[in-house]
């Protein structure tokens, strides 16, 4: 997709079509419909500039999925010199000013915003189904995913699906229950699935096909434990893998090797950064490889040491895991000499590599990278899938194949076949299994901004935070209050109808 990021930095800094969800003066959109949507082209360049927001610092370019990388139990703050905010997060005594809070919260509704006005635009036209349907769809896709990611971090939240033409419709607007908004997300995703193709031109995965909508309502059921329809949809994408053109990478490294191609199969939705390119507002500012980069390192690995893994997560992943080799630099050279992670800078512990060691043209620091970062692969559809059938019959043949399908692949040490991780026999019992599964997510999608939405989806916190196998404990866990983010304390200020606080803030 890097032929369409141009377009989307431009549209990013012209600002023509959005604007900040500050509901007291600043509008959500600006435009009528009918003055700015001419033909698809013009939603589609709306489109565009959803995805521009997305690929900004302040969501996946750090702000968004470092508060997700911190919240889990996977990485850990490092440099204890780093700005308060992400001590707070991490820590779990963040108050409702918390400023990486304030940073992302207006973006993910700017996001909605641009999906809001492609749609509005896309209908103004009168086209037929068929020729405006799949942007209509592509848009409804983003809205979902825009939300689906806002719900689980703070649960009730406004629920915007209109293009704004009149800011005072949305200045005394209240909070939607999360269970009515997790219908509107299925409802977009199944007009998406119904509408987008097969496959995206060139197969770029930075858009959106049926294989992707269907990929997250496998994620959302799951989210809702619905696992009859969570295995449903994963089945549907696994049974049409060849359709849509999925499929596991053969080595593992290549997945976090940039600049990844635009059509990578395993990726079902990815998040594309053009390298050494910026603009305003953060638009295409990559700076996740120095925020788990190793401060004093040389480059493309020196950085900053914020989020690191605790000795414990390091420790106790098995070293025959070729998934850890990617994972996890526990040497690196400084002043030209391999050292070990005992001598580095600030933080002696091993740091994340997997946005840190290939970050293709980007600075010496890493910044302004040209990775593209899945947020969706097929490897997680596997193992959806093996979670939700575990869940409907247990520890079937059909479910355990999945998670050996994703075992196979990580037998592959860079071309050299090797026997660890080992099949997963039959014979074990549903709890099990469920266990087995979660533990197969947290080392194959480790520091892919999952493990949160894990331990909240499943009520872990008490269990990985606090019990005796915790990898990074926090006894202050409170499960009355840490499973969400607080709202804004500002935006409670402006509008005072988006009341109560989340609980404990």
């Amino acid at each position: 997709m890097k032929h369409l990021v141009n377009k989307i930095l431009v549209l990013t800094l012209s600002g023509l079509l959005l604007s900040c969800v500050d509901l007291e003066e600043k509008p959500v959109g600006i435009l009528a419909p009918e003055s700015m949507f001419r033909s698809p082209k013009d939603v589609e360049t709306a489109i565009f500039g959803a995805y521009g927001w997305i690929a900004t610092e302040r969501l996946y370019g750090r702000q968004f999925v470092s508060a997700l990388l911190l919240r889990g139990d996977m990485a850990d703050i490092g440099d204890r010199g780093t700005p308060a905010e992400r001590q707070q997060v991490n820590d779990f005594n963040m108050d409702d000013n918390n400023n990486m809070v304030n940073q992302f919260w207006p973006v993910w509704y700017q996001v909605i915003s641009a999906s809001n006005a492609a749609i509005a635009g896309g209908e103004s036209l009168k086209l037929t189904e068929n020729e405006i349907n799949p942007l209509i769809a592509e848009a409804r896709f983003v809205r979902a995913f825009s939300y689906f990611h806002l719900v689980q971090v703070f649960g009730d939240i406004p629920y915007i699906d209109y293009f704004i033409t009149d800011p005072g419709t949305v200045k005394d607007i209240s909070k939607t229950p999360q269970a009515e908004i997790y219908q509107k997300i299925i409802a977009d995703l199944e007009f998406a699935k119904q509408w987008l193709p097969d496959q995206q031109p060139k197969g770029v995965r930075s858009r959106p096909s049926k294989g992707t909508a269907a990929s997250y309502l496998a994620s959302v059921h799951l989210t809702l434990q619905d696992y009859p329809k969570a295995y449903a949809e994963a089945k549907y994408v696994i049974d049409n893998k060849t359709k849509f053109g999925y499929g596991l990478v053969p080595d593992f490294q290549d997945l976090f090797r940039a600049p990844q191609p635009g059509n990578l199969q395993e990726h079902i939705f990815a998040i594309d950064f053009l390298g050494l390119v910026s603009g305003d507002g953060g638009a295409n500012d990559d700076i996740m490889p120095p925020m788990t980069g190793i401060r004093g390192a040389d480059a493309p690995k020196s950085g900053w040491s914020v989020a690191v893994p605790s000795m414990a997560v390091y420790n106790t992943w098995d070293s025959r895991d070729y998934r850890k080799e990617v994972s996890i630099d526990d040497s690196a050279r400084i002043g030209g000499v391999l050292q070990p992670y005992t001598v580095f800078a600030n933080t002696k512990r091993p740091h994340i590599a997997k946005y840190a060691r290939f970050t293709g043209r980007s600075n010496s620091e890493g910044r302004y990278s040209d990775q593209n970062y899945a947020a969706m692969r097929y490897a997680e559809v596997l193992l959806i899938a093996a979670e939700a059938a575990g869940e409907v019959n247990g520890a079937t043949a059909e479910a355990i194949g999945y998670v050996n399908e994703v075992r196979a692949r990580a037998r592959n040490w860079a071309g050299r076949q090797t026997n660890f991780p080992a099949n997963v026999a039959p014979g074990m019992s549903k709890a099990d299994f469920i266990n087995l599964v979660l533990e197969e997510r947290r080392l194959e999608l480790a520091f892919e901004y999952k493990r949160w939405y894990d331990i909240k989806r499943r009520k872990l916190g008490e269990q990985v935070f606090k019990g005796p196998n915790s990898l990074e404990p926090h006894p202050n866990f409170d499960p009355n209050r840490d499973y969400l983010m607080p709202i804004p304390r500002n935006e409670l200020q402006i509008n005072p109808n988006l009341n109560p606080q989340n609980p404990g803030y």
